[in-house]
């Protein structure tokens, strides 16, 4: 059964926001076995809302729509809803209600912009919003549905994940489903993770896949499956995962969501140990990875951000005799910053990260790029030399996840 995912807004369109939404909803509909055909922005114009339609409905058996049901007068989907399946907005005294008990918890009334938020097609079936104002909309045309939704992200993962498909999984079902199983890796890059697991990947039957989706510093492998029996789909993903951990389990750091901060903190935690950071380059990026996660104060304690020479020296005890002899940017500093973060901070694990993050700032015997990481914990301290490009931001992402890798692999007890 065939897909297709509309999204409105000139804000898309004009490169102003990300479009997470169209992911989200793709990879929803994907794992029910929906093959998503098309996915198309269009601008908040009545003619290009109106052809995205009508182009979706003629390619698909489900539209997916989000964007434009604000109470502002640019949103207008409603109307060109109502418009394409030959009906008229009528007031929906139910949405109103909830929106009023909405802002009466929060002593505010209404306007009359909101009551205007109410108007919605005749014809439709309202979805209830619990995350919002604007209620999803449900409609069908000539054995077809399309459903629209608000274009405010946790609006729309409401209504996806509670409204629409437990409902397309009912009215809609589909012979064939799709399960997948994701693999994270850090630590070695796309073109060497593939040459390692060659033999798995060459191995899959016609109705699996293998995908690699990599970011700066790490590498996620998607294995898919197809097929109607769930019991053999499953236990095709978990034959495939253990061959790929058989040949790659040192790069592997945890499956599924699951982010490589977080995958630390349940390394922390198992252990009962507790990190903290001590950022020059990164400004506070590896400590604002930990706090990312709920539940970290379990084990991350806090960071210093010591920018300066002298607030290493007050903060973290870096000498500056030592400072002055190998520079800021030296394996002596970064050692110093992470042994003495153990000390000041009081953490079991100190993640420590000096550098030239760039554009400007480089020298010859230290171009942009050249960052230098440090670990310290029980077992010692390690440190590690990085070669980055000239790019600042992704300079300090890419720190951030090469410092977090390092003290997975201490954890690990894969560094020596």
């Amino acid at each position: 059964m065939k897909a297709y995912i509309l999204t409105i807004g000139d804000e898309i369109l004009i490169g102003q926001v990300t479009d997470t939404n169209a992911t989200y909803m793709a990879t929803a509909l994907s794992e029910e076995g929906y093959e998503v055909v098309e996915h198309l922005s269009v601008s908040d114009t009545r003619a290009g809302i109106m052809r995205g339609i009508d182009h979706a409905m003629q390619s698909a058996d489900i539209v997916l729509i989000t964007g434009g049901l604000g109470p502002t007068k640019d949103d207008i989907t409603k109307k060109v809803l109502a418009d394409y399946f030959d009906t008229e907005l009528i007031f929906h005294q139910t949405t109103f209600d909830r929106l009023l008990r909405l802002y009466h918890r929060f002593g505010k009334e209404p306007t009359e912009a909101h009551r205007m938020q109410c108007a919605l097609p005749r014809d439709a079936e309202i979805l209830t919003n619990e995350r919002g104002t604007a209620p999803g909309i449900w409609m069908e045309k000539d054995g077809r549905v399309l459903v629209s939704m608000p274009g405010v992200p946790y609006e729309m993962r409401y209504l996806i994940n509670n409204e629409v498909m437990p409902r397309l999984r009912e009215e809609y079902p589909v012979d064939d489903k799709v399960r997948s199983l994701t693999i994270l890796t850090a630590g070695a890059g796309e073109s060497t993770i593939a040459e390692l697991i060659e033999p798995v990947e060459d191995s899959l039957p016609e109705h699996m896949s293998l995908a690699y989706l990599p970011n700066l510093g790490t590498v996620r492998l998607r294995i898919t499956t197809r097929g109607d029996d769930e019991e053999r789909m499953q236990a095709e993903l978990e034959d495939n995962k253990q061959q790929i951990e058989e040949l790659i389990g040192q790069y592997v750091y945890g499956y599924g969501r699951e982010n490589l901060a977080g995958a630390i903190g349940r390394r922390l935690i198992e252990k009962g140990a507790t990190v903290a950071t001590a950022e020059s380059c990164t400004g506070g990026t590896i400590a604002s990875l930990f706090t990312g996660n709920a539940g970290s104060s379990a084990y991350f304690l806090g960071g210093a951000v010591t920018y300066s020479n002298a607030l290493k020296k007050a903060m973290l005890g870096v000498r500056l005799g030592t400072i002055k002899k190998h520079g800021a940017v030296s394996e002596a500093t970064v050692r110093e910053m992470a042994e003495g973060g153990r000390k000041k901070l009081g953490a079991d694990y100190v993640i420590a990260a000096s550098g030239i993050a760039g554009p400007g700032g480089g020298t010859d015997d230290k171009p942009v790029g050249t960052i230098w990481l440090a670990v310290a914990g029980p077992e010692g301290t390690y440190t590690k030399l990085l070669r980055a490009g000239k790019d600042r931001k992704r300079n300090i992402t890419f720190t951030a996840h090469q410092g977090l890798d390092l003290l997975r692999r201490v954890l690990d007890g894969l560094v020596k």
